[in-house]
């Protein structure tokens, strides 16, 4: 059943006459709930927009997206969105910047520690609770942003290219790290990758947008097991995945 449901949506952005920017046509797409849904495409395609279009940061020019049968109009707690810039609020700790969302929610001063502290253990981060922002690598200050997120206990997860800044390494101990706290918390995901790879690796589908203007051009299932581990991208299957969203998007350029 649809947990999350876009329909016709499109998304045009006005400037000077001659210069609008219509960055979605007629997209749709349903989600089930607590599906990892991976997004992919060319640069431009609208991967960016249609995310913050999900989120209710911004409003489709037409057609409309439900969350659980409601209408999305705007930003809602059930959703949370994490971005590739960490955005975190450098003049708070770890702790302080993990336990925000729940006591502007009025949440307990106690089971807001409480909460810090499951993520500050499932994120890798025990030790750094009060270090600031400036102290901590850019793969610790992402983990960070994911657990501030997380901490609200989100329904859905919205994450826009999220470890694209990351060193090789980092970026794969990132993609284990989110899927052991996908695993626990078991939310649904919608993920913005440039990184076909990456897309097979975390996702239980991958959507492919066409270029500018950006709509669905298919949906990929991947079936491989779980849970994922590294060993898996060496297989003929992984390998015959990435190959194939790679001619898709390749398609497209």
């Amino acid at each position: 059943m649809a947990f999350i449901e876009a329909i016709d949506i499109s998304k045009r952005f006005n400037g000077k006459p001659g210069r609008e920017t219509q960055a979605v046509l007629d997209l749709n797409l349903t989600v089930r709930e607590k599906e990892f849904i991976s997004i992919v495409g060319p640069s431009g395609c609208g991967k960016s927009t249609f995310l913050l279009m999900l989120s209710g940061l911004e409003k489709p020019t037409s057609g409309h997206i439900t969350l659980d049968g409601v209408f999305v109009e705007g930003p809602d707690p059930q959703q949370a969105v994490v971005f590739q810039d960490y955005v975190l609020f450098p003049w708070k700790t770890v702790k302080g910047n993990i336990t925000f969302g729940p006591k502007l929610r009025g949440v307990d001063h106690k089971v807001s520690e409480k909460i810090s502290y499951r993520y500050i253990d499932l994120m890798g981060l025990t030790g750094f609770e009060d270090r600031y922002p400036h102290e901590l690598s850019g793969g610790m200050q992402q983990r960070v942003a994911i657990a501030r997120a997380l901490a609200n206990d989100p329904k859905v997860l919205l994450m826009d290219e999220p470890f694209g800044s990351l060193d090789a390494l980092t970026r794969e101990v990132m993609q284990m790290e989110l899927l052991k706290i996908w695993r626990a918390d078991r939310c649904t995901v919608l993920f913005v990758t440039h990184s076909i790879n990456e897309a097979v690796f975390l996702s239980d589908r991958v959507v492919v947008m066409t270029k500018r203007p950006g709509r669905i051009k298919t949906v990929v299932d991947i079936n491989l097991d779980r849970p994922r581990t590294q060993d898996m991208q060496l297989s003929d299957q992984f390998k015959n995945y990435e190959m194939t969203l790679k001619r898709m998007v390749w398609e497209e350029v």
